[in-house]
């Protein structure tokens, strides 16, 4: 399996919001769509997607808090179909490696859900914080954070 990273185009939106309706009640609120919608349009900071032979596979970006010397991974998904298959761990991974060349950025924060909190915890996120129907009923937040220069 040759899965690519690259940069997210806007060309890659359709695609991406398709991910995330695949993922849709499972891991996402319908409610988000639009969220997601709006962040590809205005918010993308650094934004990547994972192939496996031309087709976009998985997402995931990361977002800059200079001022809190903190990054944010940012709207990481992987389709249903390719789940447990490492992609959302290359994708982490990716956006950690490029982190790691950044010494303004101490810290690494996501914002996630109970459904996969426990994913970011293997890559070493630590939880700090749960908000209940955070994103929407049934959806809490779990605030998590590592330090930039763990190995």
């Amino acid at each position: 399996m040759a899965i690519v990273i690259r940069n997210y185009t806007p060309q890659d939106k359709a695609a991406v919001i398709r991910l995330l309706q695949l993922n849709t009640p499972t891991y996402f609120a319908p409610s988000e769509e639009a969220d997601l919608a709006n962040y590809l349009a205005s918010e993308v900071e650094d934004y990547f997607v994972a192939e496996l032979d031309s087709e976009i596979v998985g997402a995931g970006g990361i977002n800059y808090f200079s001022s809190e010397q903190t990054a944010r991974l940012s709207w990481d998904i992987v389709a249903p179909s390719m789940q447990g298959k490492g992609i959302g761990q290359m994708l982490v991974t990716h956006r950690l490696d490029l982190l790691r060349s950044n010494s303004d950025i101490a810290l690494v924060v996501v914002r996630t859900t109970q459904l996969v909190y426990a994913f970011y915890q293997k890559l070493g996120f630590e939880l700090l914080k749960i908000e209940r129907d955070y994103w929407a009923a049934g959806f809490d937040l779990y605030y998590m954070q590592r330090s930039n220069h763990k190995v």
